[in-house]
């Protein structure tokens, strides 16, 4: 009996640990396990953070140009202004009081000349523009020393006849004098026609400055004043359609003789 109540009797903790069920070996890692950890590795940064990092190096940078452009846009206006005073002052010294010397204002971002039959246009406009790596000033150290100087806000120098604006003679051709470029330091590049005073490659010295902007609208005036109307040939005038007329395109309209347009710089 003491055999047969000895065996009913549940096994202590000693047999239990006996029964446990042996763990399982760890697997080794496998080939799939290390691409994922190292494709883990080589995410991309935050999306976010790239476009915070952009925002603070490029387009704050261009906000800085369009003021800057807007400065140099605000004084040339005055430049231009004061210009227009001592030309009249000095045609009608001579009494000559046909000539008109006029300055008007179109809106913030335009505003005109008037003198001699002809019209010269400043526009200024809203974007910031780079160019290709192999025009000129972005071949130059000062500008591959700051990223920032590869961008510049631009106004352009039209001529036009002040008649072709007057009478609306919308098929009368215009003609670009110069483009000014403007960069984030206030410095400038000047290109056009060669009856410009245009500076070289380099513009680390080439400040924006009242004297400055006023030697490129004299230069403008002079340009627009040098070159004079061609009447066009007979031929072409034979025959005018109604249209034209009911457009006051007047057939013996002339154009200009045409400018010599130097897109080269001085190579530095």
């Amino acid at each position: 009996m003491a055999k047969t109540a000895a065996s009913a009797t549940p096994a202590g903790p000693a047999a239990r640990k006996k029964s446990a069920r042996p763990k399982k070996a760890a697997a080794p890692p496998t080939a799939a396990g290390d691409a994922t950890e190292t494709a883990a590795q080589v995410l991309p940064p935050d999306r976010l953070n790239l476009i915070a990092q952009g925002l603070n190096e490029k387009s704050s940078a261009k906000q800085a140009i369009f003021r800057a452009t807007q400065n140099a846009f605000t004084l040339l206006r005055q430049v231009s202004q004061q210009l227009c005073l001592e030309l009249t002052q000095k045609v009608t010294a001579n009494s000559d009081y046909s000539v008109k010397i006029d300055y008007q204002s179109v809106n913030e971002m335009e505003f005109h000349i008037r003198f001699s039959g002809d019209l010269l246009v400043f526009v200024m406009h809203s974007n910031i523009v780079t160019f290709p790596d192999d025009f000129g000033p972005l071949r130059t150290s000062y500008v591959e020393a700051d990223f920032r100087r590869r961008f510049f806000g631009h106004i352009m120098a039209y001529n036009f006849m002040a008649d072709s604006i007057r009478y609306q003679r919308l098929n009368d051709p215009g003609y670009l004098l110069g483009r000014l470029l403007i960069n984030i330091d206030s410095h400038y590049f000047l290109e056009g026609v060669e009856q410009l005073e245009l500076p070289g490659n380099d513009m680390s010295a080439s400040l924006v400055t009242p004297e400055s902007l006023r030697l490129f609208v004299e230069s403008a005036m002079i340009a627009a004043v040098n070159n004079d109307l061609i009447a066009p040939p007979l031929p072409e005038i034979q025959r005018i359609s109604v249209k034209q007329k009911l457009e006051n395109q007047q057939v013996s309209r002339g154009s200009k003789v045409g400018f010599n347009f130097s897109s080269q710089q001085t190579q530095l």
